[in-house]
């Protein structure tokens, strides 16, 4: 297996030519003071290094050997204790924190770039560090200063681990019949007794400590509030006392994600500190909820890059069958086939695409923390409805990518050890954690749609329109394409609305198609655009390949957000109208 090579050419091209970073960097004083885009580069040639190195080559290992569970302790696969040290002592763990607190303070539009290297890598090591950052992320945001100075220097650090914990095992998604009780203690802090299942990195032989993340409901309350609950309690001074009743139950099986340990995690009297104003847990958690929404995303973008990398090589080198227009009986790479090449291309055009959105969302982030007035509200509203098309698209099309890729290797593809396998089962669960994507679809046309009356919608279509006009090296016929796509989406959402109140399941009934049609007509913009900005790199041969995948994905995929939306707009009555005992 070739090791994994971050694609460090298509993101410096993003942030510099599609994305203007330096300058969106220049506007945000908080940014300016400490990044260029030099120094942006280089942090990425580093974490390319580091994952090249360290990471992809514990993937294969980790995924044989697995998470093992021996008298109550979590213990990870060989390598990846040493590894972990090596990640946390570069800071990659903070990368975006606070320098307050110890992190590095970088824009998101980096960090999604370098979650991504680490996802192409090595799923279930990434994993542990995003959880760390998604809490500590939580924390910033909701909790007292005593408790931000005591814990997020040492999250940061990644001395302590992260970890979220909601589900229940009769409390998946709805997490209104969580049973977790958190009692009042004198002193101000809270006794929290309960079980949760399901919990990423919920243990690992890692770090010093982790810290739990637990929702929990007060006495005689229905609400739902947020505690924050060491593993190991934490002094005074800050140094780790004794156990604090929180110990794992078991590790889950799972079809993938074999190093990366899922645990049932118990509280038995354990300490625990609220997080932000009781019964308002639920508020609090879903900042790290959305972090993660979009690192999950990440995951399947990642996953996608890597099946590409691995099926082009594989198409290059293996030898079978004639290419159609030889002249002679000949032995050629399977390269050469249409078949072939139009999964590669499929793949490649829509990785390339995933990253782009990737990082639009993670450059919307930075303007929504950094920014002031107008730019930063605008900029709130496009997090809200980006953040669950990233994590829905990205990780739908992720798993699309990695079966496709793993289809170019024949019945190779099938077998442990070529390794792309491994990449179909890890992707897998990037649909379901951190809410299902159907989840994601209905809180994006529902909430974020039409619960907005399409405010943002409109706001963001029409700032495509805008940009779309600029475009002077794209066909006339290309824009076009995109611009209908964007009319034909308004229409659609007009649709919904107008019905939604006589019809109240066909929100339900056609959010994963508006969520489909949404991303398919996004990755038509996102493609003319890199194929503009293009023509301002020295390479001719990069140029040249943006121009190649614009005109595929313009004339062999963007048409089928012409499908997803003629769904929605059949209406529920075929989906809603069969009796539930007829199924």
């Amino acid at each position: 297996m070739n090791p994994y090579q971050a694609p460090l050419q298509d993101m410096q091209f993003l942030l510099t030519q599609v994305f203007d970073a330096p300058n969106t960097w220049e506007q945000l004083p908080a940014i300016a003071e400490m990044l260029d885009m030099d120094t942006a580069s280089a942090i990425l040639e580093e974490a390319a290094k580091l994952n090249r190195d360290v990471m992809h080559p514990l993937n294969r290992s980790g995924d044989e050997q697995g998470v093992s569970f021996v008298d109550g302790k979590v213990i990870t696969p060989d390598g990846f204790k040493a590894a972990y040290d090596t990640f946390a002592q570069g800071g990659w763990v903070g990368l975006c924190g606070d320098p307050e607190f110890g992190g590095m303070g970088m824009p998101k539009m980096l960090g999604v770039l370098v979650d991504e290297m680490g996802y192409s890598a090595n799923n279930s090591f990434t994993l542990y560090s995003s959880l760390t950052a998604g809490a500590a992320l939580c924390i910033h945001a909701h909790a007292s200063d005593e408790l931000k100075t005591t814990y997020l220097p040492h999250l940061y650090s990644g001395h302590w681990a992260g970890a979220m914990d909601m589900t229940e095992p009769q409390a998946g998604s709805d997490l209104r019949n969580i049973r977790t009780k958190a009692v009042p203690q004198e002193d101000g802090s809270y006794q929290i007794t309960g079980s949760k299942i399901f919990i990423t990195g919920g243990d690992q032989d890692l770090t010093e400590n982790v810290i739990h993340l637990v929702l929990a409901k007060l006495p005689d309350s229905n609400g739902i509030s947020l505690f924050l609950v060491p593993k190991i309690a934490v002094n005074a001074d800050g140094s780790l006392g004794e156990a604090n009743g929180v110990t794992v139950g078991s590790i889950e099986h799972k079809m993938g994600l074999k190093a990366s340990a899922t645990c049932v995690m118990n509280f038995d009297s354990a300490r625990g500190f609220l997080i932000g104003e009781a019964n308002r847990g639920l508020a609090c958690m879903f900042t790290m909820m959305n972090y993660e929404r979009l690192a999950i995303g990440i995951q399947g973008l990642g996953s996608a890059q890597a099946a590409y990398q691995m099926a082009r090589d594989y198409a290059n080198e293996r030898i079978q069958g004639t290419a159609a227009d030889a002249t002679e009986k000949r032995n050629d790479p399977i390269i050469v086939h249409g078949d072939v090449r139009r999964m590669l291309l499929t793949v490649n055009a829509m990785t390339q695409a995933g990253r782009a959105l990737a990082v639009m969302t993670g450059k919307q982030l930075d303007l929504a923390k950094y920014a002031t007035g107008d730019i930063q509200q605008k900029a709130a509203k496009y997090v809200g409805l980006l953040t669950p098309v990233a994590k829905a698209f990205l990780t739908d099309r992720g798993l699309d990518a990695t079966i496709m890729s793993q289809q170019v290797f024949g019945g190779h593809g099938y077998i442990r050890e070529t390794g792309i396998e491994q990449l179909v089962r890890d992707t897998r669960i990037a649909q379901i954690y951190e809410g299902t994507n159907g989840i994601q679809a209905l809180d994006f046309i529902g909430r974020k749609v039409t619960g907005d009356d399409l405010h943002a919608l409109s706001l963001l279509v029409d700032d495509i329109k805008v940009e779309l006009a600029s475009f002077d090296k794209i066909k006339p016929e290309d824009k076009q394409a995109v611009l209908s796509r964007l009319d034909a989406l308004m229409q659609t959402a007009q649709f919904v609305n107008d019905n939604k109140a006589q019809h109240p399941a066909l929100l339900n009934a056609s959010a994963v198609d508006f969520l489909d049609a949404f991303g398919y007509t996004l990755y038509g913009y996102f493609w003319l655009a890199m194929a503009q900005q293009s023509h301002k790199v020295e390479d001719k041969n990069f140029t040249a390949t943006k121009q190649y995948l614009a005109d595929f994905y313009i004339n062999k995929l963007l048409h089928k957000a012409d499908y997803h939306l003629a769904q929605v707009n059949a209406g529920d009555s075929s989906i809603m109208g069969m009796p539930a005992e007829l199924f």
